[in-house]
């Protein structure tokens, strides 16, 4: 069985991941060199957790663990080279992998800092940033108007998501098992967002 640890970590990667291909598509839009594909990528894929960590007074992850800097160069990197010839609606493909990140990213932020002694409404509250902070940067740097600030569902499913997980955890379940129902959760909502305009 996967240790707790590891369980976060990967989370971790796969939201940076995810986040990072936001970046690039962003950057794809926008018809950016690869430099411009790589700060992109970067600045969605670790901005949120950047400042998650500086809030719980915790290492900064990707001064400590240069994977995640790799990831967003690799996904930089293939979405330079392949992107614009495998994604037709890039668009479309931005909200989703955005949805994703956001989702995974409002409950990762919850844990990290209920695991840091933190009290409920607080860890909701960096799980949303977590969550928000980098595609904010991406929008911003990308002058995109930052999806945060639309009026469908956004945060509001990144709260969710967070709370859900923590909910889960006062009832007894394991941390994976928490983690893949306030994914669910916030994912649903912010899908309503995408689908149908929540």
């Amino acid at each position: 069985m996967l240790a707790m640890g590891g369980f976060l970590h990967i989370l971790d990667l796969v939201c940076v991941g995810v986040f990072a291909a936001s970046g690039a598509l962003v950057a794809s839009r926008k018809q950016m060199d690869p430099l411009g594909f790589a700060l992109m990528a970067t600045f969605a894929g670790v901005g949120g957790g950047t400042v998650r960590d500086l809030v719980l007074d915790r290492p900064v992850i990707w001064l400590a663990d240069q994977s995640y800097l790799l990831i967003c160069f690799a996904v930089a990197g293939a979405a330079f080279f392949f992107g614009s010839h495998l994604l037709g609606r890039r668009y479309k493909a931005l909200l989703w992998a955005d949805a994703v990140g956001l989702s995974a990213y409002g409950v990762l932020g919850a844990q990290l800092a209920h695991a840091a002694g933190t009290d409920a409404v607080p860890a909701v509250v960096l799980g949303v940033v977590t969550a928000t902070f980098g595609g904010l940067i991406r929008d911003v740097i990308g002058n995109e108007v930052p999806l945060v600030m639309r009026r469908e569902v956004y945060a509001t499913a990144a709260a969710v998501a967070g709370a859900v997980h923590l909910a889960g955890l006062a009832l007894g379940l394991t941390v994976p098992q928490a983690a893949v129902v306030g994914f669910v959760a916030g994912f649903a909502i912010r899908a309503g967002g995408i689908a149908r305009g929540w």
